[in-house]
Protein backbone atom coordinates (compact mmCIF):
# COMPACT_ATOMS: atom_id res chain seq x y z
CA UNK A 1 0.00 0.00 0.00
CA UNK A 2 2.65 2.50 1.00
CA UNK A 3 4.61 1.72 -2.39
CA UNK A 4 1.52 2.22 -4.40
CA UNK A 5 0.55 5.41 -3.12
CA UNK A 6 3.98 6.58 -2.96
CA UNK A 7 3.80 5.88 -6.77
CA UNK A 8 0.76 7.27 -7.48
CA UNK A 9 1.50 10.84 -5.54
CA UNK A 10 4.46 12.17 -8.20
CA UNK A 11 1.92 11.03 -10.94
CA UNK A 12 -0.85 12.81 -9.93
CA UNK A 13 1.49 16.11 -9.17
CA UNK A 14 3.17 15.74 -12.58
CA UNK A 15 -0.62 15.44 -14.24
CA UNK A 16 -1.37 18.75 -12.25
CA UNK A 17 1.08 20.67 -13.20
CA UNK A 18 1.26 20.04 -16.90
CA UNK A 19 0.86 23.23 -19.46
CA UNK A 20 -2.41 24.27 -20.79
CA UNK A 21 -2.66 24.48 -24.09
CA UNK A 22 -2.26 27.90 -25.35
CA UNK A 23 -4.70 29.74 -27.90
CA UNK A 24 -3.97 32.15 -30.63
CA UNK A 25 -6.08 34.56 -32.62
CA UNK A 26 -4.86 33.09 -36.14
CA UNK A 27 -7.55 35.09 -38.32
CA UNK A 28 -10.49 37.66 -38.31
CA UNK A 29 -13.26 38.76 -40.78
CA UNK A 30 -15.12 41.35 -41.31
CA UNK A 31 -18.61 42.09 -42.80
CA UNK A 32 -20.02 45.58 -43.49
CA UNK A 33 -23.40 46.25 -45.23
CA UNK A 34 -23.65 48.62 -48.65
CA UNK A 35 -25.77 51.27 -47.04
CA UNK A 36 -24.29 54.11 -44.69
CA UNK A 37 -26.14 57.00 -43.45
CA UNK A 38 -24.04 60.31 -42.83
CA UNK A 39 -24.48 62.64 -39.66
CA UNK A 40 -26.48 65.08 -41.75
CA UNK A 41 -29.14 62.95 -43.89
CA UNK A 42 -29.77 61.97 -39.57
CA UNK A 43 -29.99 65.15 -38.40
CA UNK A 44 -31.99 65.86 -41.28
CA UNK A 45 -34.80 63.20 -40.61
CA UNK A 46 -34.70 63.75 -37.04
CA UNK A 47 -35.40 67.41 -37.55
CA UNK A 48 -38.12 66.24 -40.17
CA UNK A 49 -39.63 64.17 -37.52
CA UNK A 50 -38.85 66.56 -34.58
CA UNK A 51 -40.99 69.39 -36.59
CA UNK A 52 -43.58 67.33 -37.64
CA UNK A 53 -44.15 66.04 -34.01
CA UNK A 54 -44.06 69.04 -32.88
CA UNK A 55 -46.93 70.75 -34.51
CA UNK A 56 -49.26 67.71 -34.31
CA UNK A 57 -48.95 68.69 -30.58
CA UNK A 58 -48.97 72.02 -30.58
CA UNK A 59 -51.93 72.31 -28.39
CA UNK A 60 -50.21 69.96 -25.90
CA UNK A 61 -46.82 71.74 -26.17
CA UNK A 62 -48.78 75.46 -25.81
CA UNK A 63 -50.54 73.95 -22.46
CA UNK A 64 -47.36 72.34 -20.88
CA UNK A 65 -48.92 68.89 -21.32
CA UNK A 66 -45.97 67.78 -23.45
CA UNK A 67 -42.67 69.07 -24.20
CA UNK A 68 -41.77 70.20 -27.48
CA UNK A 69 -38.80 68.39 -29.26
CA UNK A 70 -35.58 70.06 -29.74
CA UNK A 71 -33.56 69.62 -32.95
CA UNK A 72 -30.67 67.98 -33.28
CA UNK A 73 -27.43 68.76 -35.05
CA UNK A 74 -23.86 67.32 -37.41
CA UNK A 75 -22.44 69.78 -34.40
CA UNK A 76 -23.90 68.30 -31.35
CA UNK A 77 -23.55 64.76 -32.47
CA UNK A 78 -19.92 64.81 -33.33
CA UNK A 79 -18.82 66.57 -30.26
CA UNK A 80 -20.71 64.20 -27.88
CA UNK A 81 -19.13 60.94 -29.89
CA UNK A 82 -17.31 61.31 -32.37
CA UNK A 83 -19.28 59.69 -34.75
CA UNK A 84 -19.84 60.71 -38.74
CA UNK A 85 -21.32 58.11 -40.38
CA UNK A 86 -22.80 54.35 -40.21
CA UNK A 87 -23.20 51.32 -41.86
CA UNK A 88 -27.13 50.11 -41.96
CA UNK A 89 -28.82 47.47 -43.61
CA UNK A 90 -32.08 49.45 -44.50
CA UNK A 91 -31.06 52.88 -45.28
CA UNK A 92 -34.77 53.92 -46.62
CA UNK A 93 -36.37 52.90 -43.41
CA UNK A 94 -34.25 54.81 -41.12
CA UNK A 95 -34.36 57.89 -42.60
CA UNK A 96 -38.54 57.53 -43.40
CA UNK A 97 -39.74 60.48 -40.76
CA UNK A 98 -42.90 58.97 -40.90
CA UNK A 99 -40.91 55.05 -40.17
CA UNK A 100 -37.36 55.87 -38.57
CA UNK A 101 -36.58 52.33 -38.40
CA UNK A 102 -35.02 50.10 -40.36
CA UNK A 103 -37.24 47.58 -42.62
CA UNK A 104 -36.26 44.35 -42.55
CA UNK A 105 -39.07 41.72 -43.44
CA UNK A 106 -39.52 38.40 -41.74
CA UNK A 107 -37.81 35.37 -43.35
CA UNK A 108 -38.95 32.08 -43.84
CA UNK A 109 -38.05 29.25 -41.19
CA UNK A 110 -36.58 27.49 -44.52
CA UNK A 111 -34.15 31.07 -45.40
CA UNK A 112 -30.80 31.67 -43.83
CA UNK A 113 -31.57 34.17 -40.65
CA UNK A 114 -30.44 37.67 -40.90
CA UNK A 115 -27.78 37.32 -38.37
CA UNK A 116 -27.09 33.81 -39.27
CA UNK A 117 -26.16 35.30 -43.35
CA UNK A 118 -24.14 38.24 -41.81
CA UNK A 119 -22.20 35.87 -39.47
CA UNK A 120 -21.53 34.05 -42.17
CA UNK A 121 -20.28 36.50 -45.16
CA UNK A 122 -17.83 37.38 -42.17
CA UNK A 123 -16.83 33.79 -40.94
CA UNK A 124 -15.98 32.94 -44.64
CA UNK A 125 -13.47 36.47 -44.69
CA UNK A 126 -11.62 35.32 -41.69
CA UNK A 127 -11.78 31.55 -43.09
CA UNK A 128 -9.91 32.59 -45.97
CA UNK A 129 -7.84 34.34 -44.45
CA UNK A 130 -6.40 31.98 -42.09
CA UNK A 131 -6.22 29.11 -45.57
CA UNK A 132 -7.55 26.06 -43.61
CA UNK A 133 -10.26 24.58 -44.43
CA UNK A 134 -13.73 24.65 -42.32
CA UNK A 135 -13.92 21.25 -41.35
CA UNK A 136 -10.70 22.08 -38.25
CA UNK A 137 -13.14 24.41 -36.63
CA UNK A 138 -14.75 22.30 -33.75
CA UNK A 139 -16.89 24.79 -31.98
CA UNK A 140 -18.75 27.61 -33.12
CA UNK A 141 -19.77 30.84 -30.75
CA UNK A 142 -22.21 33.51 -31.79
CA UNK A 143 -21.34 36.59 -29.07
CA UNK A 144 -24.13 39.74 -29.83
CA UNK A 145 -25.58 42.22 -27.95
CA UNK A 146 -29.10 40.97 -29.59
CA UNK A 147 -30.52 37.69 -31.23
CA UNK A 148 -33.16 38.05 -33.35
CA UNK A 149 -34.56 34.58 -31.30
CA UNK A 150 -34.61 32.44 -28.40
CA UNK A 151 -33.74 29.05 -30.45
CA UNK A 152 -32.94 27.87 -32.59
CA UNK A 153 -28.98 29.00 -32.03
CA UNK A 154 -28.08 31.36 -34.23
CA UNK A 155 -24.47 29.91 -33.63
CA UNK A 156 -26.09 26.48 -34.89
CA UNK A 157 -27.36 28.08 -38.10
CA UNK A 158 -23.94 29.18 -38.75
CA UNK A 159 -22.71 25.98 -38.20
CA UNK A 160 -24.59 24.29 -40.54
CA UNK A 161 -23.90 26.88 -43.33
CA UNK A 162 -20.51 26.39 -43.47
CA UNK A 163 -20.16 22.55 -42.80
CA UNK A 164 -19.00 22.17 -39.61
CA UNK A 165 -18.79 19.37 -37.22
CA UNK A 166 -18.72 19.82 -33.47
CA UNK A 167 -21.31 22.13 -30.96
CA UNK A 168 -22.02 25.53 -31.06
CA UNK A 169 -24.34 28.29 -29.03
CA UNK A 170 -25.14 31.80 -28.82
CA UNK A 171 -23.75 34.38 -25.61
CA UNK A 172 -25.17 37.73 -24.67
CA UNK A 173 -22.94 40.09 -22.79
CA UNK A 174 -24.08 43.38 -24.38
CA UNK A 175 -21.30 45.39 -25.81
CA UNK A 176 -18.73 43.11 -24.37
CA UNK A 177 -20.07 39.76 -25.98
CA UNK A 178 -17.17 39.73 -28.26
CA UNK A 179 -14.08 39.55 -25.68
CA UNK A 180 -16.36 37.23 -23.11
CA UNK A 181 -16.35 35.29 -26.63
CA UNK A 182 -12.49 34.68 -27.13
CA UNK A 183 -11.86 33.82 -23.40
CA UNK A 184 -14.70 31.19 -24.00
CA UNK A 185 -12.60 29.75 -27.09
CA UNK A 186 -9.47 29.73 -25.20
CA UNK A 187 -10.78 27.74 -22.09
CA UNK A 188 -12.33 25.47 -24.77
CA UNK A 189 -9.05 25.25 -26.50
CA UNK A 190 -6.88 25.03 -22.96
CA UNK A 191 -9.02 22.26 -21.56
CA UNK A 192 -8.64 20.90 -25.18
CA UNK A 193 -12.02 19.98 -26.00
CA UNK A 194 -11.31 21.88 -29.16
CA UNK A 195 -8.89 22.74 -31.67
CA UNK A 196 -10.02 25.53 -33.08
CA UNK A 197 -12.93 27.93 -32.83
CA UNK A 198 -15.38 30.07 -34.42
CA UNK A 199 -16.65 33.18 -32.84
CA UNK A 200 -19.11 35.17 -34.88
CA UNK A 201 -20.45 38.79 -33.42
CA UNK A 202 -23.48 39.78 -35.98
CA UNK A 203 -24.76 43.08 -34.66
CA UNK A 204 -28.12 44.85 -35.85
CA UNK A 205 -27.66 47.78 -33.70
CA UNK A 206 -29.89 50.13 -35.62
CA UNK A 207 -32.79 47.88 -35.19
CA UNK A 208 -32.54 48.14 -31.14
CA UNK A 209 -32.28 51.94 -31.45
CA UNK A 210 -34.30 54.82 -31.04
CA UNK A 211 -34.00 56.82 -33.63
CA UNK A 212 -36.86 59.30 -32.16
CA UNK A 213 -34.87 59.92 -29.18
CA UNK A 214 -32.90 62.86 -30.07
CA UNK A 215 -29.80 61.88 -27.28
CA UNK A 216 -29.07 58.65 -28.67
CA UNK A 217 -30.71 58.14 -32.02
CA UNK A 218 -26.95 58.48 -33.85
CA UNK A 219 -25.29 56.03 -31.81
CA UNK A 220 -25.27 52.80 -33.48
CA UNK A 221 -24.51 50.69 -37.05
CA UNK A 222 -24.83 47.60 -38.72
CA UNK A 223 -21.71 45.15 -39.52
CA UNK A 224 -20.99 41.74 -38.33
CA UNK A 225 -17.00 40.13 -37.15
CA UNK A 226 -15.63 37.01 -37.12
CA UNK A 227 -12.38 35.49 -35.06
CA UNK A 228 -11.02 32.38 -35.36
CA UNK A 229 -8.89 31.17 -32.17
CA UNK A 230 -6.95 28.13 -32.56
CA UNK A 231 -4.50 26.20 -30.54
CA UNK A 232 -0.95 27.35 -30.52
CA UNK A 233 0.62 23.96 -31.35
CA UNK A 234 -1.50 24.12 -34.36
CA UNK A 235 -1.77 27.83 -35.14
CA UNK A 236 1.02 28.39 -38.25
CA UNK A 237 0.85 32.54 -37.34
CA UNK A 238 -1.33 34.87 -35.27
CA UNK A 239 -1.68 36.61 -32.01
CA UNK A 240 -0.81 34.61 -28.76
CA UNK A 241 -3.54 35.18 -26.21
CA UNK A 242 -1.08 36.23 -22.81
CA UNK A 243 -4.18 36.38 -21.03
CA UNK A 244 -8.01 37.36 -20.14
CA UNK A 245 -9.68 38.76 -17.78
CA UNK A 246 -13.74 39.21 -17.75
CA UNK A 247 -15.64 41.52 -15.05
CA UNK A 248 -19.25 42.46 -14.85
CA UNK A 249 -21.10 44.82 -12.50
CA UNK A 250 -24.69 45.17 -12.24
CA UNK A 251 -25.84 48.79 -13.64
CA UNK A 252 -29.16 49.91 -14.99
CA UNK A 253 -27.77 52.50 -17.01
CA UNK A 254 -27.45 50.68 -20.04
CA UNK A 255 -30.52 48.95 -20.48
CA UNK A 256 -33.12 47.22 -23.13
CA UNK A 257 -36.39 46.15 -21.22
CA UNK A 258 -37.84 43.86 -24.84
CA UNK A 259 -38.30 40.14 -24.22
CA UNK A 260 -40.62 37.58 -23.89
CA UNK A 261 -42.54 38.29 -20.94
CA UNK A 262 -43.87 41.68 -22.47
CA UNK A 263 -46.36 40.16 -23.37
CA UNK A 264 -47.73 38.46 -20.32
CA UNK A 265 -47.12 41.58 -18.32
CA UNK A 266 -50.16 43.25 -20.34
CA UNK A 267 -53.25 43.69 -19.17
CA UNK A 268 -56.38 41.96 -20.89
CA UNK A 269 -57.76 43.64 -23.57
CA UNK A 270 -54.03 44.99 -24.59
CA UNK A 271 -52.27 41.82 -25.68
CA UNK A 272 -52.40 42.22 -29.23
CA UNK A 273 -50.74 45.72 -28.85
CA UNK A 274 -47.72 44.54 -27.69
CA UNK A 275 -44.66 45.66 -29.95
CA UNK A 276 -41.62 47.02 -29.11
CA UNK A 277 -42.33 50.15 -31.32
CA UNK A 278 -42.97 53.37 -29.96
CA UNK A 279 -41.95 51.81 -26.37
CA UNK A 280 -39.20 53.52 -25.87
CA UNK A 281 -37.97 51.63 -22.89
CA UNK A 282 -37.98 48.39 -24.97
CA UNK A 283 -35.32 49.63 -26.73
CA UNK A 284 -31.83 51.00 -25.89
CA UNK A 285 -31.98 53.16 -23.34
CA UNK A 286 -29.04 54.51 -21.18
CA UNK A 287 -28.18 57.19 -18.74
CA UNK A 288 -24.80 58.77 -20.92
CA UNK A 289 -22.88 60.42 -18.48
CA UNK A 290 -23.66 57.93 -15.41
CA UNK A 291 -21.97 55.21 -18.07
CA UNK A 292 -19.06 57.70 -18.63
CA UNK A 293 -18.62 58.58 -14.97
CA UNK A 294 -18.77 54.71 -13.61
CA UNK A 295 -17.62 52.62 -16.86
CA UNK A 296 -14.34 54.68 -17.95
CA UNK A 297 -12.43 54.22 -14.11
CA UNK A 298 -13.79 50.74 -13.88
CA UNK A 299 -12.16 49.77 -17.26
CA UNK A 300 -9.25 51.82 -17.13
CA UNK A 301 -8.32 50.44 -13.95
CA UNK A 302 -8.76 46.88 -14.95
CA UNK A 303 -6.55 47.06 -17.83
CA UNK A 304 -3.48 48.39 -15.88
CA UNK A 305 -4.42 45.74 -13.12
CA UNK A 306 -4.63 43.01 -15.62
CA UNK A 307 -1.42 44.10 -17.33
CA UNK A 308 0.34 43.57 -13.65
CA UNK A 309 -0.41 40.52 -13.40
CA UNK A 310 0.83 39.72 -16.53
CA UNK A 311 3.98 41.44 -16.17
CA UNK A 312 3.31 43.65 -19.14
CA UNK A 313 4.30 47.26 -18.88
CA UNK A 314 0.77 48.96 -19.83
CA UNK A 315 2.45 51.56 -21.07
CA UNK A 316 4.29 49.58 -23.57
CA UNK A 317 1.27 48.48 -25.14
CA UNK A 318 2.20 49.26 -28.96
CA UNK A 319 -1.31 49.77 -29.88
CA UNK A 320 -5.35 49.47 -27.88
CA UNK A 321 -8.26 47.54 -29.84
CA UNK A 322 -10.98 49.27 -27.43
CA UNK A 323 -14.79 49.18 -27.88
CA UNK A 324 -16.03 52.02 -29.99
CA UNK A 325 -18.73 53.26 -28.40
CA UNK A 326 -17.51 57.54 -27.89
CA UNK A 327 -14.69 59.08 -28.64
CA UNK A 328 -14.07 60.83 -25.44
CA UNK A 329 -14.46 57.32 -23.26
CA UNK A 330 -11.47 55.69 -25.17
CA UNK A 331 -9.12 58.87 -24.99
CA UNK A 332 -9.80 59.26 -21.70
CA UNK A 333 -8.84 55.08 -21.29
CA UNK A 334 -5.91 55.43 -23.45
CA UNK A 335 -4.12 58.26 -21.55
CA UNK A 336 -4.90 56.44 -18.49
CA UNK A 337 -3.34 53.15 -19.42
CA UNK A 338 -0.21 54.70 -21.98
CA UNK A 339 0.48 57.47 -19.34
CA UNK A 340 0.30 60.07 -22.01
CA UNK A 341 -1.89 61.61 -25.44
CA UNK A 342 -1.93 58.44 -27.75
CA UNK A 343 -1.49 58.63 -31.09
CA UNK A 344 -3.79 57.81 -33.25
CA UNK A 345 -2.08 54.51 -34.64
CA UNK A 346 -1.73 53.83 -31.06
CA UNK A 347 -5.47 53.93 -29.72
CA UNK A 348 -7.21 53.02 -32.88
CA UNK A 349 -10.76 54.80 -33.57
CA UNK A 350 -13.11 53.36 -36.41
CA UNK A 351 -16.51 54.48 -34.71
CA UNK A 352 -16.61 57.79 -37.01
CA UNK A 353 -17.13 55.76 -39.78
CA UNK A 354 -19.01 52.74 -38.23
CA UNK A 355 -20.60 54.57 -34.97
CA UNK A 356 -21.33 52.24 -32.28
CA UNK A 357 -21.11 48.62 -33.59
CA UNK A 358 -21.80 47.31 -29.86
CA UNK A 359 -19.73 43.90 -29.84
CA UNK A 360 -18.02 44.04 -32.96
CA UNK A 361 -16.56 47.78 -32.54
CA UNK A 362 -12.91 46.18 -31.18
CA UNK A 363 -12.73 43.46 -33.86
CA UNK A 364 -13.44 45.80 -36.25
CA UNK A 365 -10.80 48.02 -34.89
CA UNK A 366 -8.63 44.92 -35.05
CA UNK A 367 -8.89 43.85 -37.83
CA UNK A 368 -8.53 46.78 -39.89
CA UNK A 369 -5.21 48.22 -37.59
CA UNK A 370 -3.38 45.20 -37.04
CA UNK A 371 -0.27 45.74 -39.14
CA UNK A 372 3.24 47.06 -38.20
CA UNK A 373 3.62 44.50 -35.37
CA UNK A 374 7.29 42.95 -35.02
CA UNK A 375 7.17 39.76 -33.22
CA UNK A 376 7.15 40.00 -29.33
CA UNK A 377 5.09 43.53 -29.61
CA UNK A 378 1.98 43.37 -27.58
CA UNK A 379 -1.46 44.77 -28.14
CA UNK A 380 -4.87 44.95 -26.00
CA UNK A 381 -8.40 44.18 -27.57
CA UNK A 382 -10.56 45.68 -24.41
CA UNK A 383 -14.67 45.90 -24.88
CA UNK A 384 -17.03 47.46 -22.36
CA UNK A 385 -20.65 47.99 -21.95
CA UNK A 386 -23.76 46.97 -20.32
CA UNK A 387 -24.40 45.14 -17.24
CA UNK A 388 -22.28 46.73 -16.59
CA UNK A 389 -19.71 44.50 -18.24
CA UNK A 390 -16.10 44.42 -19.77
CA UNK A 391 -13.26 42.45 -20.28
CA UNK A 392 -9.68 42.57 -21.54
CA UNK A 393 -7.45 40.37 -24.01
CA UNK A 394 -3.89 40.66 -24.13
CA UNK A 395 -2.11 39.55 -27.40
CA UNK A 396 1.28 39.09 -28.60
CA UNK A 397 2.45 39.04 -31.97
CA UNK A 398 3.75 35.39 -32.63
CA UNK A 399 6.83 35.02 -34.89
Amino acid sequence: MSRSSGSERPRRQRQGTLAMTKAVIVATGLFTPEQSISNEELVTAYNAFAARFNEQHAAGIAAGDLEALTPSSVEFIEKASGIKSRFVLDKAGVLDPARMAPNIPERSNDQLSVLAEMAVKAARDAIAAWGKPASEIGAVLCAASNMQRPYPAMAIEVQQALGIDGFAFDMNVACSSATFGIKTAADFIASGSVKAVLMVNPEICSAHLNFRDRDSHFIFGDVATAVIIEAEDQAIDGWEILGTRLKTVMSNNIRNNFGFLNKAALPTGEVEAVSPTGLSDKMFVQQGRKVFKDVVPMVSDMIVDHAAELGVDPTGLKRLWLHQANINMNQFIGRKVLGREPTPEENVIILDDYANTSSAGSIIAFHLHHGGFQPGETGLICSFGAGYSAGTVFVRKRA
